[in-house]
């Protein structure tokens, strides 16, 4: 991943300065452990300010090419906005491509998840209503826990609070990476690049141990939401940038694709934004936040 590419990533555990100011936030808890394997395994609840709840969920994961950033910096910003609409909001930490390879990332955040439904009369929440929510590897992770939920083998339970689901009602996905093996064409096909997801040291690469061309194609498929969709997975809101020159708008179309095909069209929902490139602000605006919104409260309701 060049320098270019990783500035538009925003801090986090790779740079301190992106650490979002939450200090307006009176209800909250921060840096909860919800597993014990790694120091990286730590959420951060955000409540409203008004009422007891229980209050529906949106589970933020961070992106950071599988490789860095953090809970706690700017990526979850636009989201506190459901706040106000009476969502909780929690960040979650993760094991790192640079500390655990896949499947660890996602068997964290479904951890996070099983954990926030043993604890949901303690913090408020309800857990029959969570939605998933991420950006670039966060929209991967995002979409993955609504394609494999019911997935044994993407599941620990040795890492707590096996009795309860790590499923969600709801997802979205920003710019998320769905079919490592296809990206460099995607990039190709649309004149956008550098081509380079292939490359040894690439983030999918590092994120799955070797280059992806020298990986059986049923491991690098593994990582992929495009491998789990079924029939009964809930809906999940895509949104991609036409212009995206680090993740291609065609991984979010495949996927749509398949989802419709398989778990019909009121299973997802497919946005391209035709002048957004790869962690654009046009994501984050105001009218964009309120269709995010309106999709996960119809989804939750």
């Amino acid at each position: 991943m060049s320098k270019e590419d990783q500035r538009v990533f925003h801090g986090g555990r790779s740079n301190p300065n992106g650490v979002l100011d939450t200090s307006a936030i009176k209800r909250k808890y921060t840096d909860l452990p919800y597993a014990s394997v790694s120091e990286a395994q730590k959420l951060d609840i955000y409540l409203p300010e008004n009422g007891e709840g229980p209050f529906p969920v949106i589970v933020f994961i961070h992106g950071g090419a599988f490789m860095m950033c953090d809970k706690a910096d700017n990526q979850v910003r636009p989201y506190l906005g459901f706040l106000d609409r009476a969502y909780a909001v929690v960040s979650v930490n993760y094991r790192l491509s640079g500390e655990a390879l896949f499947p660890a990332g996602i068997l964290d955040v479904k951890a996070a998840i099983r954990f926030l439904r043993a604890q949901a009369e303690r913090y408020h929440l309800d857990p029959r209503r969570f939605a998933a929510a991420g950006g670039s590897s966060g929209g991967n992770y995002a979409a993955m826990i609504c394609a494999a939920g019911n997935r044994p083998e993407l599941e620990d339970l040795s890492l707590g609070n096996a009795g309860y689901s790590s499923e969600v009602q709801a997802g979205v996905a920003w710019f998320p990476p769905t079919d490592f093996s296809k990206m460099d064409d995607h990039l190709r096909a649309s004149g956008l690049g550098p081509a380079d997801h292939n490359a040894a040291d690439s983030p999918e690469s590092r994120y799955l141990g070797a280059p992806l061309t020298e990986l059986l194609a049923e491991k690098v498929q593994a990582a992929n939401p495009m491998t789990y969709v079924h029939s009964g997975m809930p809906p999940l809101f895509l949104q991609h940038g036409r212009i995206d020159h680090v993740v291609p708008y065609q991984q979010s179309a495949i996927l749509a694709a398949k989802i419709e095909a398989v778990a019909g069209k009121d299973k997802v929902r497919f946005e391209i934004l035709e002048q957004a490139d790869h962690a654009d602000p046009l994501f984050e605006t105001r009218e964009n936040m309120e269709k995010v919104f309106e999709f996960i409260n119809a989804a939750l309701k």
